[in-house]
């Protein structure tokens, strides 16, 4: 599936080497309500038009229920792959049965490394990690190939995020079910952020939010709270600070985070009494595996 938004600049790269892969894939592409021209790029592929503009989470979502293959990859509309990638995560997934998702090495127009998978920080962050041949706690959204009936059991997509973190919960989620995630040297070219602003206020409150979110769905209850504490904590002490702040250091944006969690805390909770209910691997023995590795 390659998710798109105003991406007329870009998507026909990624559409040109998805239909040049030495492994020709089955290609849906979810528009999310483009007004840019994009959608007269799209004749002749199989589209998903979407009313309105439900974010990269919310599109691959929407889509999900249409897909019925084996296998299932979630591809950037900036993001443009060698002729090889689909067959090498493939391979991959056909390698390691006990596998639910291979993620991609994705590079920089100038050729530097910006993930091969996502690490889990000290403080439950999902950060990319760059350092290839290591193990990774998991995907990154931009380039991946999951087993669509594991996806499925473990409750497929988080819409409600719109976009950013949907990778990490998803992986999280696959994990405590007793799935692995691997790496594999299937390269792909990604125009960072050609789709989105990042550094924008959106972008902040996204990013924050999910984080926390994800942490009340999947990890250590301890461990959520002490997320959750410390946020809190930090937003009240930042009218006292003198220094200029970064842009998610800005009290109105993460007074606006702790509203928005708050809000969704209970669908939160309940996704979480679900995720608890057929987990196979206990939440604290993945966080003292994976967190600050």
């Amino acid at each position: 599936m390659v998710v798109t938004w105003r991406g007329r600049a870009h998507i026909r790269e990624c559409l040109d080497a998805l239909a040049a892969q030495d492994r020709a894939p089955r290609v849906l592409v979810v528009d999310n309500a483009s007004d840019d021209g994009t959608a007269d790029l799209l004749t002749g592929h199989d589209v998903l038009r979407l009313t309105r503009n439900r974010g990269y989470a919310g599109a691959l979502a929407a889509a999900l229920p249409r897909v019925d293959t084996e296998f299932v990859a979630w591809l950037n509309d900036d993001a443009v792959p060698t002729p090889s990638w689909i067959a090498t995560l493939e391979d991959a997934l056909d390698r390691h049965g006990d596998a639910a998702a291979v993620t991609s090495s994705l590079e920089l127009p100038d050729g530097s490394v910006q993930s091969v998978g996502v690490k889990l920080t000290a403080d439950g962050h999902g950060a990319d990690t760059a350092l290839a041949g290591r193990e990774v706690f998991g995907f990154c959204g931009g380039a991946v190939l999951m087993r669509t009936a594991a996806l499925r059991s473990v409750g497929g997509v988080p819409a409600g995020y719109f976009c950013y973190y949907e990778d990490t919960d998803t992986s999280w989620r696959l994990r405590l079910r007793g799935w692995q995630v691997i790496s594999v040297p299937a390269r792909v070219v990604h125009r960072h952020g050609a789709s989105s602003r990042l550094g924008s206020s959106k972008f902040h409150h996204w990013n924050e939010r999910n984080r926390l979110l994800m942490l009340v769905r999947c990890a250590p209850l301890l461990v959520a709270l002490e997320q959750l504490a410390r946020f809190t904590a930090i937003t009240a002490t930042l009218p006292f600070r003198k220094r200029q702040q970064a842009a998610n250091f800005q009290v109105p944006l993460r007074l606006a985070v702790l509203a928005d969690v708050l809000w969704r805390l209970p669908a939160a909770l309940v996704a979480r009494a679900r995720i608890t209910a057929t987990a196979r691997v206990r939440r604290r023995a993945l966080w003292r595996t994976w967190a600050g590795r």
